[in-house]
């Protein structure tokens, strides 16, 4: 009997903590909600800065037809609605390094800009400047793109010169072409010894006398076609340093 008493005695047990087990594991698991997961704000606003002349201000094209608001188009494109740009153009038709040097100083700029793009040197040639003063005035002007993006040079992107000899206006003229080749080879060979990034457009408007499409109606500057293909250039370094 001794026995039997205690058989049942540990069945109960045994039931009962069966029936404990069944309560718990039925009940509901909530996670607290202390600290809810906030919304992270994505929207961008960056400032863009473009120093040059002619071929930076776009003669003879549309306000947005320059290379400078196409690239600022195609970066709102590829970041979406939540970013905005303020694009700065210094650069004037006619301005050697010597002008767009005054007009840098004579202006306010700031050091916050996300990147800046810098296109000189063409009407240095074309007035007849001697070169040592490009050579002496480009890299004041580079050094002067790296400041306006807070010292990090990896945010500065200088275009190569166009090719005017492939205009009507410049009817093919080989001597014109040597002196682009001379400023270009200087700029980039600066750009490549300092870790600047340079970027050839000129390869495409030396197709000009080809493709008259890629020539403005003055029949000397680029037309807006050209420029867009100057962007498709310039795009993929741009995306590169903003990213980053």
């Amino acid at each position: 009997m001794k026995y039997l008493g205690l058989f049942f005695v540990t069945i109960l047990i045994v039931i009962s903590c069966g029936n404990t087990l069944e309560e718990e594991t039925s009940r509901e698991i909530t996670v607290p909600e202390d600290n809810p997961i906030e919304e992270t704000n994505t929207k961008k606003n960056l400032k863009m800065l473009s120093l040059g002349d002619s071929y930076t201000i776009g003669e003879s094209v549309c306000t947005k037809c320059k290379f400078p608001e196409q690239l600022k188009d195609s970066l709102l494109e590829e970041f979406g609605s939540e970013t905005t740009i303020d694009l700065k153009i210094i650069a004037r038709t006619g301005w050697t390094t010597s002008n767009l040097i005054v007009a840098i100083d004579a202006e306010n700029l700031m050091t916050d800009h996300d990147l800046v793009t810098l296109l000189i040197g063409v009407n240095n040639q074309y007035q007849r400047k001697d070169f040592s003063i490009y050579e002496s005035e480009f890299p004041k002007l580079v050094n002067t793109a790296i400041k306006a993006v807070n010292n990090d040079k990896q945010n500065v992107i200088v275009v190569s010169i166009p090719d005017y000899a492939f205009t009507p206006f410049g009817r093919g003229n080989t001597i014109i072409s040597t002196d682009i080749d001379k400023y270009n080879n200087f700029a980039k060979n600066y750009c490549d010894a300092n870790g600047i990034t340079f970027v050839n457009i000129t390869d495409i408007t030396r197709e000009g006398l080809i493709n008259t499409a890629l020539i403005a109606s003055d029949n000397l500057h680029p037309s807006a076609l050209a420029y867009t293909k100057f962007v498709g250039r310039i795009l993929p370094f741009a995306l590169e340093k903003i990213q980053n």
